[in-house]
């Protein structure tokens, strides 16, 4: 007896169903798979990033968006949905639905125990064929420690890591700060800042 074959989506049919469905899924090579829930950690830091960025953008010409929009990553046909991402500019959507952005300059991804493997691997070097992204954050949420790639020139990535409340990331992509005292502010588990 031969196994049954995998059920393929393409990508439209994908879209279908996930502009239906409850809960969201991602999507590459034909396949669907079912995103993991947020901790109370993951949310605070998510408003926290989110909240400073829209603070600092408000009167530039670029939107942060939180988790709840996609991102295609066009080479590849995947779509993901970043923690937080930001786009300047003319925003490009997959198509008249606005709800799959295409062009982001900066992502955030918030690390937990089940996606730290996934967001420092195959998911960046996927986030890579974004050919507008150029700054990739990592945050941690059970520790105060951000890491800070940007693309340079030549295509390749510097990396910065940060792991003081007293630091502050310099965004290069977008022209804001991150001081880590305001993104881990209230952050569930963590000790408060002396």
């Amino acid at each position: 007896m031969s196994a049954q074959p995998k059920l393929r989506l393409t990508p439209q049919e994908y879209l279908a169903i996930e502009r239906q469905a409850e809960f969201k899924n991602e999507y590459y090579q034909g396949e669907m798979f079912a995103m993991a829930g947020t901790s109370e950690p993951h949310a605070v830091v998510a408003s926290n990033i989110n909240r400073a960025l829209g603070n600092q953008l408000a009167h530039r010409d670029c939107l942060v968006y939180n988790g709840d929009l996609r991102v295609k990553v066009s080479p590849l046909g995947k779509y993901t949905y970043p923690d937080v991402m930001v786009s300047c500019g003319k925003r490009i959507f997959d198509d008249e639905q606005h709800d799959t952005l295409v062009n982001p300059v900066l992502i955030v991804e918030i690390l937990s125990p089940s996606t730290e493997a996934y967001d420092r691997g195959a998911k960046f070097d996927h986030y890579q064929y974004i050919k507008s992204l150029t700054e990739y954050i990592l945050v941690a949420q059970d520790a105060c420690r951000i890491e800070q790639f940007v693309r340079q020139g030549d295509g390749t990535w510097t990396y910065r890591a940060f792991k003081s409340r007293e630091d502050v990331v310099k965004l290069e992509s977008i022209g804001c700060e991150l001081a880590l005292q305001e993104i881990y502010f209230k952050v569930p588990g963590l000790p408060p800042a002396e």
